[in-house]
């Protein structure tokens, strides 16, 4: 039995870790740390497992750990866990910023430990269609790209009291936790870009993080990819919209703000002939339910079945380092190159 241990619930996405690893064959909730005691005995009690103070104790109780921590003490755990030996996954992003991800990286390589870094787009069935259509060459030539991807929680006066928007806490606001899906998302499917443009704005909510942000990348072959992040989205289609020479396509349904209100089909795909959209048979894994419980799952067939992280450390570094340059971007008006 491998047994893994969930380090804080300070992100709500440890939910649904919890209720992945208890329903996995092979794998043992084996407790829960946590350094806001009240809210990690409140999590052991409905996971059915223990709550564990100390966090020395909790490590030597697991083969494993699912760190879900404010983003501020990513990297303290890390750490921890990987002087433990013990395989790491971690919420995104990696860090606050990459000098603390390098950190990370040094503290991972003196042992050798497992890491994957948690990126759910990768496990989603949409995107491996996109990218599907990308490798084959059904667009032609990629020369324009946008993604949006967001909420609308920032309109919630309980997210606006919450960790997540503030700045020590977190790291950053919307580009930085929201954002990074999309440059990871990017860094998938065309690999990593040359520079960066970009505009920031926390004029809406008025808070110590920007609620709004725009980036747009650029990359030696021609692609712009312009990633738009807000925690103030009330609706949205298209998510992410790929312009080729030839082709277009068109998915929706893989953020929150239009998980509920787009209906099939998602993908849609223009490859020239007659002026007519082709819709794609795939249901997007946001759409379906279960999205963030695919980390879970693919950490579980890591430890488990010796399968490889579907995202890496050097992942959670690449997308991190996108959107350090874009906010470096944005405070300086002027393009930034990107970079190792």
């Amino acid at each position: 039995m491998i047994r893994i241990a969930i380090l804080s619930f300070a992100h709500y996405h440890a939910n649904f870790w919890a209720e992945e690893f208890r329903a996995q064959d092979g794998i043992e909730l084996a407790c829960v740390w946590d350094d806001d005691a009240a809210r990690g005995q409140d999590a052991a009690a409905r996971f059915g497992t223990r709550f564990e103070p100390d966090l020395g104790a909790a490590l030597g109780a697991c083969d494993g750990v699912a760190i879900c921590s404010e983003t501020r003490q990513h990297l303290m755990l890390c750490r921890e866990a990987a002087a433990a030996g013990r395989a790491i996954l971690c919420e995104k992003p990696t860090a606050r910023n990459v000098a603390e991800v390098d950190a990370i990286a040094e503290a991972a390589a003196a042992t050798g430990v497992l890491f994957m870094q948690s990126f759910p787009k990768r496990l989603d069935p949409a995107s491996h269609a996109l990218r599907r259509i990308v490798e084959e060459g059904t667009l032609g030539k990629i020369h324009t790209v946008r993604i949006r991807h967001g909420h609308f929680y920032g309109t919630a006066e309980d997210f606006r009291s919450r960790w997540y928007v503030r700045i020590g806490e977190s790291g950053g606001g919307a580009l930085l936790d929201e954002g990074v899906h999309g440059a990871d998302f990017l860094r998938w499917l065309f690999g990593p870009p040359a520079s960066v443009i970009a505009t920031t704005s926390a004029a809406t909510l008025g808070l110590e993080v920007e609620d709004n942000a725009t980036a747009v990348f650029t990359w030696a072959s021609g692609i712009t990819a312009e990633l738009t992040a807000s925690f103030l989205f009330a609706a949205g289609s298209d998510s992410v919209e790929l312009y080729g020479t030839t082709g277009t396509a068109l998915l929706g349904g893989v953020d929150l703000a239009s998980r509920d209100i787009t209906e099939a089909p998602f993908l849609r795909v223009y490859a020239g002939g007659d002026r007519v959209w082709r819709a794609e048979d795939v249901v997007p894994r946001f759409k379906q339910g279960r999205f963030h419980h695919a980390n879970a799952a693919a950490f579980a067939a890591c430890l488990r079945d010796g399968a490889a992280p579907p995202a890496t450390l050097a992942d959670g570094r690449g997308a991190l380092l996108m959107i350090e340059r874009a906010y470096q971007a944005a405070a300086t008006g002027a393009r930034q190159e990107i970079g190792a």
